[in-house]
């Protein structure tokens, strides 16, 4: 059996990565988050080239794909540490999909694929990326047992955090307002954990890489430091602990598109194996950057602030291992 993209897939991750190197620098994401904007100009280009909606039903003015597809649309924006909307629009699109009324369905999944609204997804009680900025928020109960649509920007809070790469939202408390969602929202729910994992994976792939490429050059004692043990071993963990979120993000992703049944259990060993991976990876190449790692100049940190942010999002691993312990058990 091959355990591999289709040529179609491959294609798909490659424009995505060509086109994120050119026009989304790492140059751009700092100068953006620290003037505490988006690059609203990108957020358009990538509305009009379908990202969006890819896995919205065509039906609904959507690309008609799978979350394979989408999850490696993520990937590479989490490479590339892209600021935008991008994320919270397309899981909310996915909550919708799952849970939404035909007319809630009707009136807000063509307008997220296609860009002209941006949207966001959370639970109650949480954090929510682009929560107090999106035209149509999805609250849903932790334990997937009801949902609620708000719509209108500003509908709930704004919390700044750590991360100024994105913004954030939080859903306080029971939220009581909004219309009621009749659809899956366990399964949104677990949609929208398999997609953010995949853009944990995306920037553990990019910190691995700029920390070897980093250790290469950079000499201590005559020689680089990448030639001594302890950091060769803090490398090959990074590798190993990104290599594992990311099969089991795509594991989860196929599981999405193909084996519904595997779903819950396939979302959680995705999230808790990218949320550790998110952390661990990103406190790693922070360290193996040595004194220049801690330094405002330095990009990883705005790697290791994502990932944190990103791995207490849907729940973090911890709690996915419970939840994995009560479905196996079960």
């Amino acid at each position: 059996m091959k355990f591999d993209f289709t040529e179609d897939q491959h294609e798909i991750k490659r424009t995505a990565k060509d086109l994120l190197a050119a026009r989304s620098t790492l140059e751009k994401q700092r100068e953006a988050a620290e003037a505490g904007e988006y690059d609203l100009a990108l957020w358009a280009e990538l509305a009009d080239l379908g990202w969006p909606g890819v896995a919205v039903e065509e039906a609904f003015g959507g690309g008609g794909l799978g979350y394979v597809e989408l999850a490696g649309l993520l990937e590479e924006a989490g490479y590339a540490l892209l600021n935008g909307p991008f994320l919270s629009t397309a899981i909310c699109a996915a909550a919708i999909s799952e849970a939404g009324s035909d007319s809630q369905k009707e009136e807000w999944l063509g307008r997220l694929a296609s860009g002209e609204a941006t949207g966001a997804f959370g639970l109650e009680g949480e954090i929510v990326p682009d929560g107090a900025s999106s035209d149509v928020v999805v609250v849903a109960a932790p334990d997937g047992s009801s949902a609620r649509l708000l719509t209108g920007e500003g509908a709930m809070p704004a919390l700044q955090t750590i991360d100024p790469t994105r913004r954030y939202g939080i859903a306080e408390g029971e939220l009581a307002e909004g219309e009621e969602m009749p659809g899956d929202v366990a399964a949104a729910i677990d949609l929208a954990t398999v997609l953010v994992s995949a853009e944990l994976v995306g920037v553990c792939r990019r910190v691995l890489d700029m920390t070897v490429e980093y250790v290469k050059d950079r000499k201590q004692f005559g020689r680089p430091v990448g030639s001594f043990q302890a950091v060769q071993h803090r490398c090959a963990q990074m590798l190993l602990s990104t290599e594992g979120a990311r099969a089991t993000t795509y594991f989860a992703a196929w599981a999405a598109d193909s084996d519904r049944e595997r779903l819950p259990e396939a979302a959680s060993l995705a999230k808790s194996a990218a949320s550790k991976a998110g952390v661990e990876v990103t406190a790693s190449a922070i360290q193996a950057h040595g004194g220049i790692g801690f330094t405002w100049e330095a990009d990883v940190h705005w790697f290791f602030k994502r990932a944190e942010l990103d791995a207490a999002f849907l729940g973090s691993s911890g709690e996915h291992d419970r939840r994995l312990t009560a479905l196996l058990s079960s």
